[in-house]
């Protein structure tokens, strides 16, 4: 199948229900539609960057990027978490995941986003630039290896001297109850 049969676009109302699915068979278990529909339901939540790919009106992946915040001594920025990013196994390996990932920095980038922080496969995300976030000095509370979390400054300075990342209470909730540990060792592909 060519990438041109992949439509990327925001999602909808009606796509809810298939982009559970997705997460579902993805992941293989709740865990991770669970998240998206609480994250739909907070303030974190920002309808341009949760996009799918459709594949002739169908539903086979989805990305989301969140609202989280950085904390430096003396102020606080806004920042994106990317997560979750799944694309049905049937469809796997197509470059599916590589397409969402692209398209979803393209949109914050567009939108004027600062940063993206995700909690992942460190050797996918390299390939769009991320870095750990020990390179920036970045902090966090989540329990999870830090070689795990990586970053990607849409504009540049935003972690210049070190932050320390606060997640949303849903992407808090999610991995202290063991949310995630699928996708450190897997590529979203």
């Amino acid at each position: 199948m060519a990438m041109t049969d992949i439509i990327i676009r925001q999602e909808t109302t009606a796509d809810a229900a298939a982009i559970n699915i997705v997460n579902i068979s993805a992941f293989e278990g709740e865990a991770e539609a669970k998240l998206v529909t609480a994250l739909r339901q907070s303030r974190s939540f920002i309808p341009d960057l949760s996009l799918v790919a459709d594949i002739d009106g169908r539903v086979v992946g989805h990305i989301l990027l969140s609202r989280i915040h950085l904390k430096h001594s003396a102020n606080e920025t806004d920042a994106l978490a990317l997560a979750p990013v799944a694309v049905v196994p049937s469809q796997s390996h197509r470059g599916i995941g590589s397409a969402l990932v692209r398209a979803a920095i393209t949109k914050a980038t567009s939108l004027g986003e600062s940063a993206i922080i995700v909690v992942g496969h460190p050797p996918f995300y390299t390939r769009f630039n991320f870095d750990s976030v020990t390179r920036w000095k970045l902090q966090h509370s989540l329990p999870v290896p830090t070689e795990a979390i990586q970053a990607l400054e849409l504009q540049k300075g935003t972690f210049n001297g070190g932050s320390t990342i606060h997640y949303s209470h849903p992407l808090l909730q999610f991995f202290q109850h063991g949310g995630g540990a699928g996708s450190l060792s897997r590529s979203p592909e």
